[in-house]
């Protein structure tokens, strides 16, 4: 098995690649065999320094296993902007910028189509598994071709490549064009996992299964700290002024009762900012690992996997919280989880992963401003009512600009 494990910082200057190893490097200079199935993990919003800061805390088989057993590359660098989760994932599975492979935000102006657009979106295909218009998604804004892609390309189409996430975008911009199938997730009442026709007509009979088990519920129940509230020194205080407390509670403070809650923030959609979302993520691939035998022939296949709940999280409550921190120690047993499975399906020589991130986060501008740093909020219409006069100076025209300045979520 081969485990690497890399984040990246924002950064205008690019630098060489600096690699730390504990495997006999010699071994893979010269084995030519193929991996049976490749694992790509993406962790929405992941900081490096969420492997260090919380290393102590993290069990052995988990962060710890890619980070001691694997390739850890420290010194990585985003070469474009925005770091958002579309452009993000695009630029990790294509190998090429925004600039290039289309995907240049989680939305923008199209001035062709001339209006506002979704990264994923696309009202030629349908939605399968659900009626809802979340599953009118596919990768047709993405111009280039991915390493999924690549892959079946180069294997006649024999390889087997699924794409996971709670985010639709999470699952197919890894999964890429000529994917078998991306699955992603559908709260609000229904709690389960759902596809578009641009990969598939129907779900898969074992996905129908699963999704008819109901497997959202058993998570619909109270968040409370994994391990002792006083042990959780790695972050601020729980109560605090920089935190959003869930519509119908009063703080952002353990415990969180969420079927208390559930009606009040969209239903199963609850589940996407706990640590529970990512637990719904590795239950189903684990599923499709077993029900699709991916890795399970001498052709490789590419399960590609994005755990969005940190990202929820990160927006939700701040990276400086408790909640954070829970989130990603719950995120550890399920990684350990995760490669268990592989080891006992594929076999510990027979498979690869990578884990990276799609950007990262910065702390609560009202947090830094609070210890005396210096920060601030970017004003949207601020910008636009200057850039309206100077335009307007120039030109003699005040109607230049189609479009207000929309800084969207990552």
């Amino acid at each position: 098995m081969t485990l690497l494990v890399s984040c990246g910082t924002l950064s205008r200057k690019q630098e060489t690649t600096t690699v730390k190893t504990s495997i006999n490097q010699e071994r893979y200079t010269n084995d030519t065999t193929k991996p049976k199935l490749v694992v790509g993990i993406v962790v929405d919003q992941m900081r490096y320094d969420y492997l260090t800061r919380f290393y102590n805390r993290y069990g052995e088989g988990g962060f710890k296993r890619l980070m001691n057993d694997g390739f850890n590359l420290t010194n990585n660098h985003y070469n474009f902007v925005p770091t958002y989760t579309a452009p993000g994932h695009a630029s990790i599975y294509t190998g090429t910028s925004p600039m290039n492979n289309g995907i240049i935000g989680n939305n923008w102006f199209d001035k062709f189509e001339n209006r506002s657009i979704y990264n994923a979106s696309d009202d030629t295909v349908e939605p399968v598994g659900t009626t809802n218009a979340e599953g009118k998604m596919s990768p047709r804004r993405l111009l280039t071709t991915t390493v999924t892609d690549e892959l079946e390309l180069h294997t006649q189409g024999r390889s087997k490549v699924i794409g996971i996430s709670i985010k639709d975008r999470g699952a197919i911009l890894p999964a890429g064009h000529a994917a078998d199938a991306a699955y992603w997730y559908r709260g609000g009442g229904e709690g389960t996992f759902i596809s578009s026709s641009f990969y598939i007509n129907e779900l898969p009979q074992w996905v129908k299964d699963y999704n008819a088990s109901n497997p959202s519920q058993p998570y619909m129940r109270e968040w409370n700290t994994l391990y002792p509230l006083s042990t959780y020194t790695a972050s601020g205080t729980d109560l605090n002024d920089f935190e959003k407390a869930p519509r119908g509670k009063e703080t952002a403070t353990f415990p969180y009762d969420l079927p208390a809650l559930q009606d009040q923030n969209g239903g199963y959609s609850l589940l996407k900012a706990t640590p529970y979302g990512n637990s719904l993520v590795a239950d189903f691939a684990i599923a499709a690992l077993k029900n699709e035998q991916m890795g399970m022939d001498a052709i490789p296949d590419f399960l590609a996997i994005s755990f969005s709940s940190t990202d929820y999280v990160g927006h939700q409550y701040g990276v400086n919280a408790v909640e954070l921190e829970d989130t990603y120690l719950r995120l550890d047993l399920e990684l350990e989880r995760l490669l268990n499975a592989l080891d006992h399906q594929v076999g510990n020589d027979n498979y690869t992963v990578f884990l990276t991130a799609d950007h990262g986060a910065v702390n609560n501008p009202a947090y830094l401003q609070s210890q005396g740093i210096a920060a601030g909020y970017f004003e949207n219409d601020a910008l636009e009512q200057f850039l309206t006069a100077q335009l307007k100076i120039k030109y003699s025209n005040e109607k230049i600009i189609k479009k207000s300045l929309i800084v969207k979520s990552s």
